[in-house]
């Protein structure tokens, strides 16, 4: 089991820099993307933007949404589990990345955080670890579609494709 995305599984942090696009927007992680999904002011995004691979950037600009900048208006759970679902199969569809989470095997995943998040985590034993389900399906999706691409090389090379 692995309990927490930091040390050698710090790349299954949505903080981990790798690109990916929302609205036709291109940022530098999944968090930058997340934040920014979160309105449709277009300043605000490019601000998210210039912070680059800065997490601790980007989590600042983060908390300013519904307080300081007006929240998207079907901000709601469905929303935001389709919107985290996008981008972390687009982080994982690099083969790096993907091979890399493909290589935990059957470990459960779990976001422990300190910092209180359990709707994507768990903090103190309890959350609904949202991040850690998204995450185990994505590997089973990657499951398949390494399964189905062997299975096809092994019929092209029987020649029975």
């Amino acid at each position: 089991m692995i309990l927490k995305f930091d040390g050698e599984h710090r790349f299954l942090s949505n903080f981990w820099p790798a690109q990916v696009v929302l609205e036709n927007e291109t940022y530098a992680s999944v968090e930058a993307g997340y934040v920014a999904s979160k309105t449709l002011d277009t300043e605000f995004r490019q601000k998210v933007r210039e912070c680059g691979e800065d997490s601790g950037a980007v989590k600042k600009l983060g908390k300013k949404v519904g307080k300081t900048v007006r929240q998207r208006p079907c901000w709601d759970e469905d929303f935001k589990l389709k919107v985290m679902g996008d981008l972390v199969r687009q982080k994982f569809s690099d083969p790096e990345l993907g091979g890399r989470l493909l290589a935990t095997g059957d470990q459960e995943l779990e976001e422990g955080n300190w910092w209180g998040d359990r709707f994507w985590g768990v903090c103190k034993g309890e959350g609904r670890n949202e991040l850690g389900k998204l995450l185990m399906t994505v590997r089973e999706e990657l499951k398949q579609v390494v399964f189905t691409h062997s299975i096809n090389t092994v019929m092209e090379m029987a020649g029975t494709r």
